[in-house]
């Protein structure tokens, strides 16, 4: 199997979430021009893909366990480019946030199996580095995304960018057909369930529903029903046989369960910072999208630059170690920010930070993964894959609930205008204070995973082929 090979090609498959999530924001007000929807519809546009992708990672990962990671992953990428493609060709809002849920769905398929992939197929001490460049290819979509989407969707409209990702499916699904070979399924002949399943997803969906409407009665009364059905999901799973997911990778595997709590907590800081300061450089600095949108650059470039070195560091010493220190300069860069912004903060100051929190995100992200997939043995990842990724986009819409419930509490459901310019920079602030008070928790749950160096199981740098 040609490595080199393999993670072009699953870096073409992290290129294309962050890619079209981001691009796909500045193409709502041309999507919303021509099908008549309101602000409401066109944050479901968006926002739907994540629900549904979070929904079904986990199901997808333990299917992928059963019957085969290559196998989820060739339905995965097939059904990204097939729902991708009716995306374009969408005649009504509602089409079209129908067709981005299937989207999500299979997008499920992909993301859940890809880390698990290549955790199975490179060994211990290159596993790193493979997580590292696919890290760095997710960061390079989430560049690309306002810069190379804005000037698609400007010259050639808003279906361009489905017709990209489209078209990158059907180059992943060439390179899959000589380069992904053999399978690995090793609980192969357990039963799959369904019930927990069904019972997992409607927790979740009442979790993040409820962060979308909050703080309305209704939100907070969603959100206690979604953690009291993940309660009785977690005593459910307990006691089945062949659970969707075993609960003791959280309870009885230290280093995974610390890993997956500092990957939310990650996402819940850091995710909704580029909103913010969006929001912040347009209406307070009177920048244009594009000023806006080159500035915030900074950020996802270091990322991308720094995550294949920070994953090559993991595999010499110990990746806890390493995220934690990323995670400490992540909340460093925060709570400067929560000091020093105003109106007349300098703008040189903001991209000096920005570049410090790219760092230090790029030193955790990578390390992190191959702490918590070392921790893991080749029967559970799949598994693991999942529970990580939906960390990821759990946190990320936990960063948009709160960012959007300060905003509401200190400036109230009307349009920013210059008369509360005041109120949109202390919403800034004290959502940047929180934001870093959750990068110390996480600090403290980097460490607290022990002096795993991140190898776990020796078996998993073949895993089990077929």
């Amino acid at each position: 199997m040609n490595k080199k090979l393999l993670l072009i090609m699953f870096g073409l498959c992290g290129f294309m979430n962050p890619f079209i999530g981001s691009a796909l924001n500045l193409a709502l007000p041309q999507i919303g021009n021509e099908f008549g929807m309101n602000v409401v519809a066109l944050g479901w546009v968006a926002s739907s893909f994540l629900l549904s992708t979070t929904v079904f990672l986990l199901p997808f990962g333990r299917l992928a366990d059963i019957h085969g990671r290559r196998r989820v992953f060739v339905i995965g990428i097939i059904g990204f480019s097939i729902t991708s493609f009716l995306c374009s060709l969408a005649h009504s809002g509602t089409f079209l946030i129908v067709a981005r849920i299937f989207q999500g769905m299979m997008g499920a398929m992909v993301f859940g199996t890809t880390t698990a992939i290549l955790t199975t197929v490179f060994p211990p001490q290159e596993r790193g580095k493979a997580l590292g460049w696919n890290v760095a290819a997710i960061y390079l979509g989430s560049s690309m995304g306002p810069v190379l989407g804005g000037f698609m969707t400007q010259l050639w409209g808003w279906r361009s960018l489905f017709y990209l990702t489209s078209s990158l499916g059907l180059i992943v699904i060439a390179m899959t057909s000589f380069i992904l070979k053999g399978e690995w399924r090793e609980a192969h002949g357990e039963k799959f369930d369904l019930h927990g399943s069904v019972l997992y997803g409607i927790s979740l969906i009442l979790v993040l529903y409820g962060t979308t409407v909050l703080p309305e009665l209704t939100g907070y009364i969603m959100i206690a029903s979604g953690l009291f059905l993940l309660v009785l999901f977690c005593i459910f799973e307990d006691k089945q046989k062949h659970p969707v997911f075993d609960i003791d990778l959280l309870v009885k595997n230290r280093v995974f369960a610390m890993s997956n709590l500092a990957a939310l907590l990650n996402y819940c800081a850091a995710f909704a910072l580029p909103f913010m300061l969006s929001l912040y450089l347009q209406y307070v600095k009177g920048m244009e999208p594009r000023q806006a949108g080159l500035i915030l650059l900074a950020s996802p470039v270091m990322m991308m630059l720094g995550s294949p070195i920070a994953g090559r560091l993991s595999d010499r010493i110990n990746p806890g170690i390493v995220a934690s220190v990323g995670m400490g300069m992540v909340a460093i860069a925060l709570f400067i920010f929560a000091i020093f912004i105003s109106a007349g903060t300098n703008v040189t100051l903001v991209i000096c930070l920005l570049v410090l929190f790219g760092s230090g995100l790029s030193l955790f992200s990578s390390p992190n993964t191959n702490a918590a997939m070392g921790a893991l043995t080749s029967k559970f990842l799949g598994v693991g894959s999942s529970v990580l990724s939906t960390m990821r986009t759990v946190g990320q819409m936990i960063s948009m609930g709160i960012s959007m419930l300060v905003m509401t509490l200190i400036i109230g459901r009307v349009k920013v205008s210059t008369e509360n310019l005041p109120q949109l920079i202390q919403s800034v602030r004290i959502s940047f204070i929180v934001f870093g008070i959750l990068c110390v928790l996480g600090v403290f749950a980097s460490l607290a995973r022990g002096r795993d160096k991140g190898i776990g199981n020796r078996e998993q740098g073949t895993g089990n082929r077929e």
